[in-house]
């Protein structure tokens, strides 16, 4: 049984965080959407510093800090989705929290969690010829003594120039499949590994999204994210395939969480711009007393509640140890579809106040768009859920 009703450390994050939302990245979030390819805002520096010392608590004798203990992906959900009802691009852009940091902490070792779990680190995953099919990539890894020697070229890779470090995906051997594919932690100044472009985009237009390239590229060999070993059998390959694959089950929930802040972002902006016409949703009333703009509102409401709730389940069974893969896929593509559906409606709801910037709704339902793409698509969730439910594996359905 799930207890929804959120311990108070969790109220306080959340608190924290929706202040930190409307205090600082609203009234900024027009400004940085006008000026794309900006080195990191001013404004996140100071909120980088108090986040870092917010995680320097107490440790347990397990080396956790006690105010993470038990809730660390809860605490997450709770942060992200009050963080983008201010702005989810400014939310990505915040110095040293980047996607290659969940990587680390799902497969890394105690060593490379104290080495790099404080750094920025991006992923880089997306290649030219390989985008939901994570075992396409063509990226290679070969050792050489003491060093990993990386070629390849990455696209679509959050946070890639002013990350600190990049968690690269290749493979071993291009022949073998999932099994060989490993990731790798690339420091982002290492020789070798160079910025090709920042990418324009329709959305989160302040989040730097970059295209790198890897010649020969050379790290450490203890640099490698997991086992190096290629496994010999069926089910060992599933396994290793699977934690490199278990950071998306630890990703997923928070994407999901960045769909109900811009959506909760766009419903309350509707709300407002309606109350003062004298259109105020009232929920007490029978369905038929209620005019379409109403019903409307309460379905989106509907919408959200549901996605919510989804998201919370994954977070909660991955603090608990409980096996949450088809849960994680299902929250992000229900998520990821609600925001799109909100913030797009709350548009056409507002007519012209919705589709002009005088109000952020258009921003919002540009920058709902990627949140149904990135981290696998909707399409590739549908098909992780399927084979969740059939009990067939990647290969049977496909």
């Amino acid at each position: 049984m799930i207890n929804l009703e959120l311990p108070q450390k969790l109220t306080q994050v959340q608190q924290m965080a929706q202040q930190l939302a409307s205090g600082v990245f609203r009234p900024i979030s027009r400004k940085y959407d006008a000026i794309e390819h900006c080195d990191t805002p001013e404004e996140l520096k100071p909120v980088a510093q108090m986040m870092a010392s917010m995680g320097r608590g107490p440790k347990d004798k397990a080396g956790a800090s006690d105010e993470i203990r038990n809730g660390a992906n809860m605490m997450g959900i709770m942060g992200v989705e009050a963080m983008c009802w201010g702005d989810v691009g400014l939310m990505l852009s915040i110095p040293g929290s980047g996607l290659g940091n969940a990587a680390v902490t799902a497969v890394g070792t105690a060593e490379q969690k104290e080495k790099y779990g404080k750094l920025y680190c991006a992923m880089a995953i997306t290649e030219p010829g390989a985008g939901s099919d994570s075992a396409a990539i063509s990226t290679t890894a070969r050792l050489e003594g003491d060093e990993w020697v990386l070629n390849g070229e990455k696209i679509y890779c959050t946070g890639g120039q002013r990350c600190d470090a990049v968690v690269v995906w290749a493979t071993l051997d291009k022949k073998l499949g999932k099994a060989a594919i490993k990731s790798f932690i690339v420091p982002r100044d290492n020789p070798g590994m160079a910025l090709v472009r920042v990418e324009d985009k329709m959305g989160l237009r302040v989040s730097d999204t970059a295209a790198l390239s890897l010649n020969e590229c050379r790290i450490p060999k203890d640099h490698i994210l997991g086992s190096p070993d290629i496994a010999d059998s069926e089910e060992a390959r599933k396994k290793a395939f699977g934690g490199v694959m278990q950071t998306f089950d630890n990703t997923r929930p928070q994407v999901a969480a960045m769909a109900l802040g811009v959506a909760r972002a766009a419903l309350e902006i509707t709300r407002e711009i309606y109350e003062k016409e004298g259109v105020k949703a009232d929920f007490s009333k029978q369905p038929y007393n209620s005019t379409a703009r109403e019903l409307e509102l309460y379905r989106l409401e509907a919408e959200l509640e549901a996605a919510r709730l989804m998201t919370l389940k994954a977070a909660w069974m991955a603090d608990n140890g409980q096996p949450n893969s088809k849960e994680a896929s299902m929250c992000k593509a229900k998520a990821g579809r609600m925001g799109n559906d909100v913030t797009l409606k709350c548009v056409a709801l507002c007519g012209e106040l919705g589709y002009s910037e005088r109000t952020l709704l258009e921003k919002l339902a540009r920058d709902s768009k990627i949140i149904d793409i990135f981290e696998g698509t909707q399409q590739i969730q549908q098909l992780i859920i399927a084979r969740h439910l059939l009990g067939l594996s990647s290969r049977e359905l496909k």
